[in-house]
């Protein structure tokens, strides 16, 4: 294990602080089966971590150019949206906890989220964590999505700390990938993909659970 200082912490949202990805896979598979899309499955998930336009390009390109995305994704949006807004959005085990102990050490604490900004905002705020994070930054803020390092790198800037100096905790491949491209110390915590040789080279270290990192954290100097 690596132990050293650091400064900031930068999460990514969905599959990490929210189980959200799994709300999200649910509702498209019942566009699936409403619409009779085959074999729906493999393509999505590709698409975790990445922003609604990429997804929108990985799936037409799973599915042909006349695949209906727009109209799909406003009704699976409808049915993820009227099962979890309002605060009904499952948390991560472990959240609270990291949050508050980044907090009591003094770390700055980052997002860096491929959705809109509106939605994060209104999730954590909803939560009750808003609070703790110091910049939040989403998709709109960058050209590239993740896998580039955009995301990350403009978190790093606006928290005023050297990506390496700072641990991003991630779920996704892309988000992996865009995080050690940005130069921070990757933190995997899987979610729907599990690990895998390449996330396991690239990552510091692999967690089961948020506790877990916070655990990992407290040996840091």
């Amino acid at each position: 294990m690596i132990f050293r200082s650091y400064e900031a912490v930068v999460f990514d949202m969905d599959g990490v602080i929210f189980d959200s990805e799994r709300e999200v896979l649910e509702s498209w598979l019942m566009i699936a089966d409403k619409y009779g899309i085959p074999n729906f499955r493999e393509p999505y998930l590709r698409c975790i971590g990445t922003t609604r336009a990429r997804t929108m390009e990985i799936l037409k390109e799973a599915f042909g150019e006349d695949f209906p995305y727009d109209e799909y994704r406003a009704e699976q949006s409808a049915l993820f949206h009227s099962k979890n807004d309002g605060g009904r959005l499952p948390v991560k085990p472990g959240v609270r906890e990291i949050l508050s102990y980044l907090r009591g050490e003094g770390k700055k604490i980052g997002l860096a989220s491929s959705s809109r900004r509106e939605t994060v905002l209104a999730e954590l705020r909803d939560a009750g964590i808003l609070p703790y994070f110091d910049e939040v930054i989403t998709g709109e803020a960058v050209s590239r999505s993740k896998p580039a390092p955009d995301i990350f790198l403009h978190a790093c800037g606006a928290l005023g700390v050297p990506p390496e100096n700072a641990f991003a905790i991630e779920d996704s491949y892309n988000g992996i990938r865009s995080a050690c491209a940005a130069g921070l110390r990757a933190l995997m915590v899987p979610d729907l993909l599990p690990a895998t040789e390449e996330m396991r080279s690239l990552c510091e270290a692999v967690f089961e659970s948020l506790s877990d990192v916070t655990g990992y954290l407290r040996k840091q100097i």
